[in-house]
């Protein structure tokens, strides 16, 4: 599993040349719905700090499918199409919604808390089209309902898997992890129960400082964490388990490679575009959203028009470590580009992780 230090660099410039190309012509490849900010649980590390949004009226399905249209005729239908939220399945339109996004032609996926996912659910979401879905499962029953501040969403979670296995129908069943300061002790623990669930792979990322998890410092991950929890995936990997750390960050020469089957990029504005529940035109829907990050709404605005003309914060030929003088001197920017989108400081224009300055041991390149 380990590459040679040439590899990796020689890996690194072919997604440093992929990103040169699509930054000058973007090349649409997901585009995630919000389709609710409501949600049914109060995660400590909700990255949209659900519980703050107004009850705004959510888009209507005849709206999605102007969007959609637009979507399909600019861009084709090898655009993967995500719902989410808060929880979708909390959207009063859900299976309408799944079914038109089929039926247009648009392969289709979920990311949700699972809770929600009975038997009946399952069936009726495979039956319209849905081919992926990503569940969420934190940590052992005790730590991921603390997480979760819900009690029974282990088991509820546990128990959407189930049924969608048992469907046999998906695509790709996953499970994602978020692990923060006090949740890495039990990652072996939680390893054992992957081993044990019916999934095809496990996603692992650790807590952002962003939403909701700014309010509880004391769960973002220490220098140490992020040591150990790579360590770990690199362990398992090399054991040939089906486990990756998320799109998270940059790694460096020490791990680049090694944690996931492709190379650092952040897509934000390159390859990813998301609606809002407001309709509101925007990236990856873990960035902070404001007038910087914000290029449009749908019911005002050509949302194909808004994906050429837009999102040039991301296409700079340095993205975002142009806008800070720190990342502009450091040795790893043609790399890093300013990391993740998603926790990068619009306000202060400077990124709130960085491996760099992060990770002990960090091998630059």
């Amino acid at each position: 599993m380990q590459q040679t230090n040439a590899l990796k660099r020689s890996g690194l410039e072919r997604q440093r040349g992929r990103f040169e190309r699509n930054r000058i012509s973007p090349t649409l490849q997901q585009l995630f719905l919000e389709v609710t900010p409501r949600c049914n649980l109060s995660c400590v590390h909700c990255g949209s700090r659900c519980d703050e949004h107004s009850l705004t009226q959510e888009l209507s399905l005849d709206e999605y499918r102007s969007v959609l249209s637009r979507v399909r005729d600019a861009f084709g239908t090898r655009v993967f199409v995500v719902l989410t939220g808060g929880e979708p399945l909390l959207y009063s339109d859900i299976y309408r919604l799944g079914s038109l996004i089929a039926d247009m032609g648009f392969p289709w996926g979920m990311t949700t808390n699972g809770t929600l996912i009975t038997r009946e659910v399952a069936n009726r979401l495979v039956d319209c089209g849905m081919r992926t879905v990503s569940i969420s499962v934190d940590g052992t029953r005790k730590t991921h309902d603390a997480v979760r501040r819900h009690p029974g969403a282990y088991d509820a979670a546990l128990a959407g898997v189930q049924n969608l296995a048992d469907n046999g129908d998906l695509k790709a069943l996953q499970v994602t992890s978020v692990v923060n300061h006090q949740t890495i002790d039990e990652i072996d623990r939680l390893f054992d129960l992957m081993v044990s669930l019916p999934i095809d792979s496990w996603r692992l990322a650790n807590v952002e400082p962003i939403g909701s998890a700014l309010l509880h410092p004391d769960i973002l991950f220490t220098p140490e964490d992020y040591a150990r929890l790579f360590a770990f995936i690199r362990e398992k990997r090399e054991q040939e388990w089906p486990v990756e750390y998320g799109c998270c960050h940059y790694l460096g020469l020490g791990y680049e490679g090694e944690l996931r089957n492709w190379f650092w990029l952040c897509s934000a504005g390159i390859h990813v575009m998301s609606v809002t529940h407001t309709g509101d035109i925007a990236s990856c829907l873990d960035i902070e959203r404001s007038p910087k990050t914000v290029f449009g709404n749908i019911r005002t605005d050509d949302i194909a028009q808004v994906w050429h003309d837009g999102f040039g914060i991301y296409r700079q030929r340095d993205g975002l470590a142009e806008r800070n003088a720190r990342c502009v001197a450091c040795s790893q920017k043609r790399w890093c580009r300013g990391d993740s989108a998603h926790s990068w400081d619009f306000t202060r224009d400077e990124p709130r992780v960085c491996m760099a300055r992060d990770l002990p041991g960090f091998i630059p390149l």
